[in-house]
């Protein structure tokens, strides 16, 4: 539900972490109820990150992802809802694929299955989860994707893979609108080929090269062309942690470095602003960096 005709998209990445500088209560807490409310009006998406403890210390308060995203789709129908992006390992494809169809059915077809290959192995092996090498986890995940859309389209879907099987998993109520899958991938090697194979949605992460995205856009391109998709078949996201612009000065900043991206084809951000005390924190971007790119 594009909040405009350009296409262009911007979504809002919430911290489900709680830590020193938020009084160590989850922060997507605090954005639901002050925040979020009003941003929402002017945001295409909302992203929550699936991990199981964060990065600081593991007592930290973090929330699971799923039923984090599941809370705020009851609050918030204005807006797309992803995770960024869940680990395949730590959910079985079949039921990966039933909560999937559960929360797109619930939320009236807002739902995009955000997934990757998972990278965080001391996470993994914390939980029980086996941790295979990248090129065996990537294969995982192209057989979860192929699982999710059997079982969304499907009323007796089989599969037999060399890591995941189903027979006749159900997934009712058959939804009218598949999920757009979003792969998260940056690996050059394995990631963006599959990607390009797979993914509605293709995401990367921004590290401040820009030299290095091109590269990786152009590797996507020429994986879709050897896959015989077009370049409309796949929307390029990207995402970008940065604080809110406070001044004129960081409002042309960030406007410019967005403007080269959009040029270089990128067409959904996803921005992680950390943890601003007030919505109208946001009101620079919004009027100053969004609405221009959008016009």
């Amino acid at each position: 539900m594009a909040k405009s005709s350009t296409g262009l998209r911007f979504g809002w990445l919430s911290p489900v972490i709680g830590n020193q500088w938020s009084d160590y209560h989850p922060i997507v807490q605090y954005q639901c109820e002050k925040i979020l409310p009003k941003v929402t009006n002017d945001f295409d998406s909302l992203w929550i990150a699936d991990h199981f403890y964060g990065f600081d210390k593991k007592s930290d308060p973090f929330l699971e992802a799923w039923t984090t995203l599941t809370w705020c789709a009851a609050k918030f129908p204005n807006v797309d809802l992803c995770h960024h992006v869940l680990g395949v390992g730590y959910r079985p494809p079949a039921l990966l694929a039933k909560m999937a169809s559960t929360l797109q059915f619930l939320s009236d077809g807002r739902f995009i299955l955000g997934i990757g290959a998972g990278w965080r192995e001391a996470e993994y092996l914390a939980y029980g989860y086996d941790f295979p090498a990248p090129k065996i986890r990537f294969r995982e995940l192209e057989e979860a994707i192929k699982i999710c859309r059997l079982m969304w389209t499907e009323e007796d879907p089989h599969f037999d893979g060399d890591f995941f099987q189903i027979a006749g998993a159900a997934a009712p109520p058959v939804v009218d609108q598949v999920p757009p899958i979003c792969i998260g991938t940056s690996g050059e090697q394995i990631g963006i080929p599959l990607a390009a194979r797979q993914a509605d949605i293709w995401n990367t992460v921004w590290r401040g090269d820009r030299d290095s995205l091109t590269k990786k856009r152009n590797i996507m391109l020429r994986e879709l062309e050897r896959a015989g998709r077009s370049r409309d078949d796949v929307q390029f996201s990207l995402t970008i942690e940065r604080a809110l612009p406070q001044t004129s000065g960081e409002v042309d900043e960030f406007g410019t470095l967005l403007g080269e991206l959009v040029d270089d084809g990128i067409e959904h951000f996803v921005l992680d602003f950390g943890n601003p005390e007030t919505a109208d924190e946001a009101d620079l971007f919004i009027e100053q960096v969004m609405k221009p790119l959008r016009n």
